[in-house]
């Protein structure tokens, strides 16, 4: 029923096509034994080739950003000001270096696992509705960077009908804590299920993604 996304899927080089794509599918982990799951109802596209906020920005290559050059359909993990472990989708074809954050989820697989790990009593908006707390909910760390995503570690497979969004139902924003990255800040590269009650709210500065 819920079947691995394949490799192929990750290797398109058009990042924000696939930072849209990505809505409705379903992230798993399986730590111990046990499996995980939330659906993606928000994402960012991040362009290593142009985007100044990317860590991959103008070819930059040092330790940390070289799984960026991987092929796409890698976990691309690490600590945000040293705290929050943040998860994400290398994206494109080798030596394209493209990334896409997972920003929110819908719990919808061993919920209880998930509330344990966020110490709530029922799932809230804020119980994975940002990218610290997908990787709290799922109980993903740094550990898992360079996962392979067709692997039984963490793995994406499509939503459920009723889970996938519609064209009109898709919000492109700008990207948040980005402020660094000058006029790229401003680019339209984050993108949330507009009637989603698990991501953040909308602004009066939303549209529809086209």
């Amino acid at each position: 029923m819920h079947q691995k996304i394949p490799k192929s899927f990750y290797l398109d080089d058009d990042v924000t096509g696939l930072a849209k794509a990505l809505l409705g599918c379903r992230l798993w982990t399986r730590i111990d034994g046990i499996a995980t799951a939330g659906v993606i109802v928000e994402t960012e596209a991040y362009d290593g080739l142009t985007d100044r906020a990317s860590h991959a920005f103008g070819g930059r290559r040092t330790a940390r950003t070289e799984i960026f050059y991987q092929p796409g359909g890698v976990a691309y993990t690490y600590l945000c000001y040293g705290i929050h472990t943040l998860f994400n989708v290398i994206t494109g074809p080798a030596e394209i270096p493209h990334a896409v954050l997972i920003r929110a989820l819908k719990p919808c697989e061993g919920i209880d696992i998930i509330l344990k790990r966020r110490n709530q009593s029922v799932v809230e908006r804020n119980t994975a509705g940002g990218p610290g707390l997908v990787s709290q909910a799922l109980g993903i760390t740094t550990d898992f960077n360079g996962s392979d995503l067709t692997g039984d570690r963490v793995w994406l497979t499509n939503g459920l009908a009723d889970e996938q969004p519609h064209d009109r139902k898709i919000l492109a924003t700008p990207r948040v804590g980005i402020d660094y990255a000058g006029k790229d800040a401003l680019l339209p590269w984050r993108f949330r299920i507009g009637d989603s009650l698990h991501t953040s709210p909308a602004r009066s500065s939303d549209r529809q993604a086209m």
